[in-house]
């Protein structure tokens, strides 16, 4: 196992390009099934959640080549429709393959999903949206069953009580591609993610009209084709970077971005003091006067991902001031605030949110991620603090950033990757949380 060494101090300077988005990458592939042919996906990341999905596709019988940012899939030889514990236990993205699944042999055998241990995600929205398109549905013995000789197109609601529910939204839509019929998700999630999958499918010959907005629509068609597409770039690694720059007080240049995507983020830290100017494809932010706090909430899009709740916490300890941080969509999305308090920030929560009395100097020590984005978080304060910081469990991290440490030391951090010899409980593993069947939505791929 693996861990960061990271030497506090040094402000961010220079220029940081990132990758294509991870959660637009993996339900693409997962797509891909529904296709007899080849796809080329261009500007994949080379990231542990990526290789996880290409093993989970080849089990089923595809081919899959990845190679720089290229990945190429042939789907051609896909003759089977079980999705096996042991890989869909490993991330939430691989019930993404549910709906193509179904769609193609009118049966799908899945695991209940894994992923990141930030609350209680259940998957009863994509099972309700895919039971209104007439499939029969069970859970055995841990995995969901789907079977339907042919899908029908049907008028769907897919909002739960924390918003709507982005998988879902992209398994019922890809399922909705070759059923008989106009289908109309309502509540549908607006994520950019969620709209480049329907970039996809759309080139690959489906008929999806109002990605983005609240109510998409699918005329279902008898077969997609082979297809070329290039992946969105990544809005979380941006804001991530934009974050650890306004935290150690730097300046850099994010290039390969996409600002309209990233609106609430740049606009939160803009009132934090940040001073920020975009183009089309880069973002320049610099912190050249005082930071103030401000009150956040995680809110679905186009509001402040939930995905980059913890990384502005991190920043927020920095920051002279009372800060209020609130997340409306995993309210118990909080195990990184005690290794936060160990570094000497003071934080406490109250109920959804969490009150923080910024402005003390954090200190390096030894501290632990619990999930991806609070590796994240853990990252920023120790590159804010003073003195040494080491970052155990950066598996985590590797699911969601690329080479983040060469990245960040190009940017004039010191962060050493090495292996951690040191006795740690709970090893590399997957936690799981309970995935009884309830009504509720989820926000993240994580």
């Amino acid at each position: 196992m693996e861990m960061l060494t990271v030497q506090g101090g040094a402000p961010l300077r220079g220029d940081v390009y990132v990758d294509g988005a991870k959660n637009a990458a993996l339900p693409i592939m997962a797509a891909s099934i529904l296709l007899n042919g080849d796809v080329r996906i261009n500007r994949v990341p080379d990231l542990v959640d990526v290789q996880t999905m290409s093993l989970l596709l080849q089990s089923l019988g595809a081919t899959v080549r990845h190679s720089d940012d290229i990945l190429q899939i042939d789907t051609r030889r896909i003759n089977l429709h079980h999705a096996d514990y042991e890989l869909v236990c490993r991330m939430r993205a691989s019930v993404c393959v549910l709906g193509p699944l179904l769609a193609r042999f009118g049966r799908a055998s899945v695991s209940l999903p894994g992923g990141c241990n930030i609350g209680h995600r259940p998957i009863d929205l994509h099972l309700k949206g895919l039971a209104a398109l007439g499939a029969d549905l069970r859970i055995e013995r841990g995995y969901v069953i789907a079977e339907a000789t042919q899908l029908q197109g049907a008028d769907i609601f897919l909002g739960g009580p924390g918003g709507s529910t982005v998988t879902g939204t992209c398994n019922v839509m890809t399922a909705a591609c070759l059923a008989k019929g106009r289908t109309a998700i309502r509540a549908a999630a607006c994520e950019p993610e969620v709209v480049d999958l329907a970039r996809f499918l759309n080139a690959a010959g489906a008929r999806i009209s109002g990605p983005g907005t609240s109510i998409i629509e699918i005329d279902g068609v008898d077969e997609l084709t082979s297809v070329s597409h290039t992946v969105v770039p990544d809005r979380i690694e941006a804001a991530t970077f934009a974050i650890a720059a306004t935290a150690t007080r730097g300046s850099i240049s994010i290039h390969n971005a996409q600002p309209e995507h990233m609106t609430s983020v740049l606009d939160a830290l803009r009132a934090i003091g940040a001073t920020i100017s975009v183009t089309p494809n880069q973002i320049d932010i610099s912190t050249a006067g005082p930071l103030n706090g401000v009150e956040l909430a995680a809110l679905p899009f186009p509001g402040i991902p939930t995905d980059t709740q913890a990384q502005f916490m991190a920043l927020l300890a920095t920051v002279p001031g009372v800060s209020v941080v609130t997340d409306r969509v995993f309210p118990d999305r909080f195990m990184h605030v005690s290794e936060l308090l160990r570094m000497g920030a003071r934080i406490r929560r109250e109920g959804a949110s969490v009150v923080i009395d910024g402005g003390s100097q954090l200190t390096g020590t030894r501290v632990m991620a619990s999930d991806l984005r609070a590796s994240a978080a853990l990252v920023i304060a120790a590159l804010a603090a003073n003195g040494e910081s080491q970052i155990r469990r950066t598996y985590h991290l590797d699911r969601g950033y690329t080479q983040l440490d060469q990245k960040l030391n190009g940017l004039g951090a010191k962060v050493l990757r090495r292996e951690d010899n040191s006795p740690s409980p709970g090893g590399p593993h997957y936690l799981q949380k309970d995935s009884t069947v309830r009504n509720t939505s989820e926000q993240s791929f994580d």
